[in-house]
């Protein structure tokens, strides 16, 4: 009864930090950072065009704020990626492990 419930089979073959709920916060919380960076970026822009009295257009900032953070993103928030990355391994991994073991006793095979 000790064993049982830590069989991957048992939680659907995936462990709690390569869950497909785990990935889906850390994803969304990986977006909203990138997205919050952009808004950041483009306030800055928009900030500094004032006090050096240029009105810089909306759209203008938001472009060159996305073109900024694109890569400030990656070096920023570089544990969250790797986070994410890691725990979409994971649920992949679990995955292919159920689809090759499906695979083997649909055919027969029996481990």
């Amino acid at each position: 009864m000790t064993g049982q419930n830590s069989s991957p089979q048992n939680q659907g073959g995936q462990n709690a930090s390569g869950s497909a709920g785990g990935v889906a916060l850390w994803l969304a919380l990986y977006t909203l950072a990138r997205l919050a960076l952009v808004v950041v970026v483009a306030a800055l822009i928009m900030g500094i065009g004032a006090l050096a009295g240029v009105e810089v257009p909306l759209l203008v900032a938001a472009v060159f704020g996305v073109l900024i953070a694109l890569p400030l993103g990656l070096v920023l928030f570089k544990k969250i990626r790797l986070r994410v990355n890691g725990q979409i391994a994971a649920v992949d991994s679990a995955r292919q492990k159920r689809h090759d073991d499906l695979q083997s006793r649909l055919r027969g095979k029996s481990d």
